[in-house]
């Protein structure tokens, strides 16, 4: 059982760590630099995305990077390749392969699937405005 005082540094810790990934998720983030910029040690950091998020710090970075890449690929007109790189991939087929891992749908797949979605929502509602009308 950890003392409360370990658990409130921790907890503190993680949110501004995670809190600093989501604004620079594109960039080449490390766990050292990100110690760093919120003032303690690697492994006091590890620890606390271990106890805290239930995670890892790459694990964390992937998810907010799969979080970004979604939005961006449902929200418009964007490439495979510039979704990668506005996220922090080098390699759009590294993208891909850990979009397909998160999502369980290749990226152009996913693209595709969001705007039918979309489509098919805006021809319901479009029914009942003239049903209605």
């Amino acid at each position: 059982m950890r003392r409360p005082d370990t658990i409130f540094i921790r907890t503190a810790l993680y949110e501004e760590a995670v809190s600093v990934m989501r604004e620079e998720y594109a960039s080449d983030l490390t766990v050292a630099e990100l110690a760093d910029r919120v003032a303690c040690s690697c492994r006091q950091l590890q620890r606390a995305f271990h106890d805290i998020g239930g995670t890892s710090f790459r694990s964390a970075l992937i998810e907010i990077r799969m979080e970004q890449a979604a939005e961006m690929l449902a929200r418009g007109p964007v490439s495979v390749r510039e979704a990668a790189r506005s996220v922090g991939y080098r390699q759009p087929a590294q993208f891909a392969k850990a979009f397909r891992r998160h999502h369980g749908v290749a990226p152009s797949q996913y693209r595709i699937g969001r705007h039918i979605g979309r489509l098919r929502d805006l021809r319901e509602a479009a029914e009942q405005t003239a049903a209605a009308a």
